[in-house]
Formats: C-alpha cells, sequence, structure tokens
C-alpha cells in the first residue's frame, strides 16, 4: 500500500508541474509584477505607514542612487536609537514602546510600561504542562504557534477586535512569548532528544533578554555583555517595515477581520520559512563548511577561490548563494548589521572566537565584489544582519532550534504595530489580483474521458 501510495503521489506531483508552470515570458506579456516586485526588483507600493521606514537607495532629479542603508523605528534612525541605550540600559522595552505607541516614552511612561510588561510575564495555570509539554514537536516555531493559537482559549475576548481589546492581546503575546519559545525549546530537548527539562519562571526584575538567558540555561547564569547582545539583537530584528513578508501576513490577515491570536500565528508560519526567518541557520551551514575547506581565515586567496565555487555552483549546497549577502532593499550596507557588527567583537573576545570572527569580516570584505562578478546588474551587495546574527547567537549557546522563534520574538512588536496601524488605517481586505491565462475547456462527460 504504500508502495502505491507513493507511485500515485509522484504521478500526481509531475501533473502539477505540468499543469501549473508559466513561462517568464507569460509574466511580462500580462505585465504581472512577481512576487509583487516591479523589473527592477522594487516592491509594488500597496499601503501607507508610519511604523518604520527601510531604504537603499534615495532618488536624486529623477534618478535612484544607491546610499548607505537607512532604518528608522517611528522617524528614528536605528543608530541613534541604539546609541541613546547602549552601556545604560537594556533597550528592547523603550525601543518596543516608540515602535507599538509611535513616541520615545519619558521615564515615568517606561517605569509604567515595564511594569505592566513584568505584572504579566504569567502563563495559563497549567498552561506548561497541558499545552507546551503536552505534544513537544522538534519544530519548535510550529510548537509555539500551536500554543498562541490556544491562548484564545483562555481568552473570554479572543474575538474581540476593538483597538482597546488588539493593544491588550499584543502586550500579553509579547511578555509571554519568551516563556513560549525557551519552555517549547526544552520540552523538545527532553521529550525528543532525552535531555534534562529545566522549567524557569522569568523574574520580574530583569529585562527581556535578561530573562531569556535566565530561562534558557540550567543555572541561570549570564554576563552583562551576554544580556547586552541580545537585547540589541531583540531591537535590531523588531521591525523591517509593512512589506517584509511575514509583516505583509500580518496586514493581509489582519485586514480579513482575522483576531490577534489568529493573525500572530500566520505571522510565524510565514516568518519560519527559509528565505524569511531562517535566514541565518544556512549561513552558519555556510560558514561551517567554508571553514572545512578553507583553515586559515586570512588566508584570503583560497577564501576567493571558494567562495568562487560556491558562486560557480561547484561547493556548499550548489545553489550558488552566498548566504547573509545581499538584500531585497539595503545596497551599500544593512544598518542592522553595520550596529550588530561593533558588539560581535566584544563578544567574540569574550568566548575565546576570535579565529571565527576573522572569517566573518573576511569574507564580509570579500564577497560582495565576488558577487558583483557574477551578477547581471549593477545593483551594490552587502551584509545583512543575518550574515552576524546566527554567529552571536552561537556564542550566546542558543541552540539552533531557537534562532528562529528569537527572531519572533522581537520580531512581535513590529507585527503588533502593523496590526493595530491596519485597525485604525483601513477597513478594506487586502487582495491583489491575477490574471487567468487558462482558456475555456469545453466539458467531457466521465465515460468518454
Amino acid at each position: 500500500m504504500r508502495k502505491e501510495y507513493e507511485s500515485f503521489i509522484e504521478s500526481k506531483r509531475d501533473l502539477c508541474i505540468q499543469n501549473d508552470s508559466f513561462a517568464q515570458a507569460e509574466y511580462s506579456k500580462y505585465d504581472v509584477k512577481k512576487g509583487l516586485r516591479d523589473a527592477s526588483g522594487n516592491g509594488v507600493i500597496v499601503g501607507l505607514t508610519e511604523v518604520s521606514q527601510v531604504d537603499g537607495t534615495i532618488t536624486v532629479n529623477g534618478e535612484k542612487q544607491e546610499v548607505e542603508g537607512i532604518l528608522r523605528y517611528r522617524g528614528y534612525s536605528i543608530e541613534e536609537l541604539t546609541q541613546g541605550f547602549l552601556n545604560k540600559r537594556f533597550g528592547f522595552e523603550e525601543v518596543s514602546y516608540l515602535v507599538l505607541f509611535g513616541k520615545l516614552p519619558t521615564v515615568k511612561e517606561l517605569e509604567e510600561y515595564m511594569e505592566i510588561l513584568n505584572q504579566n510575564r504569567k502563563l495559563p495555570k497549567t498552561f506548561t504542562r497541558d499545552v507546551i509539554m503536552k505534544a513537544a514537536s522538534k519544530d519548535v516555531m510550529n510548537a509555539i504557534s500551536r500554543e498562541v493559537l490556544f491562548l484564545a482559549s483562555y481568552d473570554d475576548d479572543a474575538l474581540d477586535n476593538s483597538l482597546e481589546n488588539v493593544l491588550r492581546q499584543c502586550l500579553y503575546i509579547t511578555t509571554v512569548f519568551p516563556m513560549l519559545t525557551v519552555y517549547s525549546y526544552h520540552a523538545y530537548n527532553h521529550y525528543i532528544n532525552n535531555q534534562s527539562m529545566y522549567i524557569h519562571n522569568p523574574d520580574p526584575n530583569l529585562s527581556t533578554a535578561e530573562n531569556f538567558l535566565r530561562m534558557l540555561r540550567p543555572d541561570k547564569k549570564y554576563t552583562k555583555l551576554e544580556a547586552t547582545v541580545l537585547d540589541l539583537a531583540l531591537v535590531l530584528h523588531m521591525e523591517h517595515g509593512g512589506g517584509n513578508n511575514s509583516t505583509f501576513t500580518t496586514r493581509v490577515t489582519t485586514s480579513s477581520g482575522s483576531d490577534t491570536y489568529a493573525v500572530i500565528a500566520a505571522a510565524m508560519s510565514s516568518l519560519k520559512g527559509p528565505k524569511h526567518g531562517g535566514a541565518n541557520l544556512k549561513v552558519m551551514d555556510m560558514m561551517a563548511d567554508i571553514k572545512k575547506h578553507v583553515k586559515d581565515p586570512n588566508d584570503i586567496e583560497a577564501l576567493t577561490a571558494y567562495i568562487n565555487k560556491i558562486l560557480d555552483k561547484e561547493a556548499f549546497d550548489k545553489s550558488g548563494l552566498v548566504y547573509g549577502m545581499g538584500h531585497a532593499i539595503y545596497t551599500k550596507s544593512d544598518p542592522r548589521a553595520t550596529v550588530f557588527k561593533s558588539f560581535v567583537k566584544d563578544l567574540a573576545k569574550e568566548k575565546g572566537r576570535l579565529k571565527d570572527f576573522t572569517y566573518y569580516t573576511n569574507i564580509e570584505k570579500i564577497a560582495p565584489g565576488l558577487i558583483m562578478n557574477h551578477k547581471h546588474n549593477n545593483k551594490s551587495v552587502c551584509a545583512n544582519v543575518d550574515f552576524y546574527s546566527g554567529f552571536v547567537y552561537d556564542m550566546l549557546d542558543i541552540p539552533k532550534e531557537l534562532f528562529t522563534p528569537l527572531f519572533a520574538t522581537a520580531r512581535i512588536i513590529g507585527w503588533s504595530a502593523h496590526r493595530i496601524e491596519e485597525l485604525i488605517t483601513s477597513n478594506k481586505i487586502l487582495r491583489p489580483a491575477y490574471v487567468n491565462i487558462q482558456g475555456p475547456k469545453e466539458y467531457v462527460p466521465l465515460e468518454k474521458r
């Protein structure tokens, strides 16, 4: 029976390929913006937002010019925001207030906000046992998505889309999300990997980044630098415009009138794809492969030769891609990577990983030029934030299974802000059009087919 089933699926796969394939010329013929992008790769404009700005070019006298990457949250540059809190306090809570509510908090407002977050940092009674531990999954993102949907069962107003209620739900999911993430990993590690399980309660006196490390580690211990770098990572991944795949999913699902729990679960399903939130895992795999074939990180000639092999589809996964290099919008630089890198070296020094850091810095210098030589357009290439984030998480002893869930822990703020903005500014369901190119067919009765 198994063989028959596999044979049936294989034949139907070929049928799908036969009936669902389009030549690239068809898209041009009907002026279709495939992937909601024009011929130059620019996103089709479908809405307005004040949440954030993401740019890699500016227009001067009608012509586009490449510039150093621009990322602004509610009008404030990411460089200024991070400089405002780094080495003074943890920034996730302060910046999340800005992204959610549109203004920087005063000292009093920030204290009140943090108190609200800390008061809500608790799951429903027996939720950890009955939901998280009940059906552990090796796919932690799937487990968390299920848990977010389950939280709706504990909310008497789950389907109420009034602004006040959605704000309450977004804040609650934000506060418990680190718990869902860490506890889901521990359940997976225990039930599937047969390891010891630790369930530590969060400390209401600690920041989100500190609590994440405290709950993750068996001994609850972490250094100030570790918490600082993780906090910075959360801020940098918090928001990235309305056009990225998971945030657009948030907008689309919100526009249908769906509830907050369903919207966040939908966004998570989008984020978990390797083309979106899972990109840093591919960087880690690629770097491991490079280190296997080039033993000296300072051997520029050998690194150059091997990266060319990757680009020629002769090495690593034969995709021809140097993961962590290039971005849909940024050209000369990704501001998130630039800010992040300033702390990566300090962490590498603390962790005894300076040799690994040298691989990253040298590849960052070499790869853009080599990629440009292999491309058919003149768009500049830079390292994006994924190039360094996996390395940072690895140095923080965060398991690979948590790389994408950690991304979601930060991005839930951006999703919430866009959900709120969509509810306030639009009452139309998002519905792009597809051109049908299948001509009419004459029906043939079953007995004559």
